[in-house]
């Protein structure tokens, strides 16, 4: 970078949205190698090293889903992290739950440390995580010992998980109704972390009890939209106990996954004001690569479609979930806070999308990612935004790439005509 250039890479003509910070309108975004600084009108390009023209787009920060699944060996169907983020616009996700006290070192080993994308993770209940059966163990589910792997992996656990208990089975003495929600809330409340849920209502078990009382401020219900909740009443009328639990600050998280959002859940409560506090997609290979969920992008269409402005529901996927993860100098482009970018498209024409009982939505906008920068590094640039066109690419272009260790090739330079 010359002396006189402040910046390392300039995002320059576009639209940005930062709820964080109330910004949205025509802005230039500015780094200075890992971090953002400096996001205002008509930044010259001749201050940075480069200059990208994202005219015409919506810049915003990096995305941040809240709800996936990494590694299949902790969950089946775990994603690759970097193969599914930066693609979508996201620098950072966390995985739900997946692995528990007693695997959750080799977690990080595997699942989260081999990855360029920002990776945090909520510690299940249950000591050996989402592993099928065990998920059942009630002797499993030792609160303290969830709490200090918490407290143990501060860098990378932002709260504790409960998920997948007794959904059909009689009760008997070890399997009480509120099992697992229980020893989960202790957990939280001992390293002082939200808990998140994943729940299956049954009348031992109300769904009003679990978002009226046992779940405290902070604490995330997701799947929120899923068929086993009474979202909608007979009436047609949303379920005011949604809004009661919303402002005792109980979080709502969308976790679309593949069965859990359903249009005659969120399409109603959407229209009558109850909107989710978080956009999330519970990505794993069952739902990405079916077009059930595919991305956050996908999720995030479908609500713009239901009638949630853009700003909210960038908001819903930034700003949001770094709150509730208990890491708010994410999801913004705060001067000085981590470098992390995402330029959109918002593509207007007729599109279909799906929910998890196989019924559609049509629409007319489907958000679409053109550039993902993390911590000042482009990570995803399909259509070459931040390139030169080949015939006027650098020297280095025009040398053959070598085995390692050998000495490069010279190759000359050919164009259309013989020049570049």
């Amino acid at each position: 970078m010359d002396a006189a250039q402040s910046y390392s890479l300039l995002l320059k003509g576009g639209h940005v949205i930062d709820p964080a910070n109330g910004i949205n309108g025509p802005m230039d975004v500015a780094l200075s190698d890992e971090r953002v600084a400096a996001v205002q009108a008509d930044i010259p390009s001749s201050a940075a090293a480069q200059t990208i023209d994202v005219t015409g787009y919506y810049v915003t920060p990096g995305l941040i889903d809240m709800h996936v699944h990494l590694h299949p060996d902790y969950y089946f169907g775990g994603i690759v992290a970097d193969a599914h983020s930066w693609s979508s616009g996201i620098t950072t996700m966390v995985d739900a739950g997946s692995a528990g006290g007693a695997s959750f070192g080799e977690f990080i080993e595997q699942a989260i440390s081999k990855y360029k994308t920002r990776l945090f993770a909520y510690v299940n209940i249950v000591n050996w995580g989402m592993r099928g059966p065990c998920e059942q163990e009630t002797w499993r589910m030792n609160p303290l010992i969830a709490a200090k792997t918490v407290e143990a992996y501060p860098d990378v656990a932002v709260g504790i998980k409960t998920a997948h208990y007794w959904t059909w089975q009689p009760y008997d003495d070890e399997h009480g109704p509120w099992t697992a929600v229980d020893r989960g809330v202790e957990a939280a409340r001992l390293c002082g972390k939200p808990l998140m849920v994943d729940f299956w209502p049954r009348p031992e078990r109300p769904y009003a009890e679990l978002i009226l009382e046992k779940l405290s401020p902070g604490d995330i219900h997701t799947h929120v939209f899923a068929q086993q909740f009474p979202i909608i009443k007979e009436d047609g009328k949303v379920n005011e106990i949604l809004f009661q639990a919303q402002e005792r600050g109980v979080i709502f998280d969308v976790g679309h996954g593949g069965g859990s959002f359903w249009f005659r859940n969120a399409v109603p409560a959407v229209e009558q004001g109850f909107v989710p506090n978080s956009i999330s997609t519970d990505l794993h290979i069952g739902n990405a690569a079916n077009g059930l969920v595919t991305n956050i992008l996908n999720v995030m269409s479908k609500f713009l479609n239901m009638g949630v402005s853009l700003e909210k529901v960038i908001d819903l996927a930034t700003a949001a979930p770094a709150r509730e993860i208990l890491h708010p100098e994410l999801g913004t482009l705060s001067v000085g806070g981590p470098g992390d970018v995402a330029v959109f498209k918002l593509n207007e024409g007729q599109f279909g999308f799906i929910d998890c009982g196989r019924a559609k939505l049509l629409g007319n906008k489907k958000l679409e990612c053109m550039l993902t920068v993390q911590e000042g590094v482009v990570r995803f640039d399909p259509n070459g935004l931040s390139m030169p066109e080949w015939l006027d690419a650098p020297d280095a272009y025009w040398v053959c790439r070598s085995p390692t260790g050998a000495p490069p090739v010279w190759r000359p330079p050919r164009g259309l005509d013989g020049k570049r």
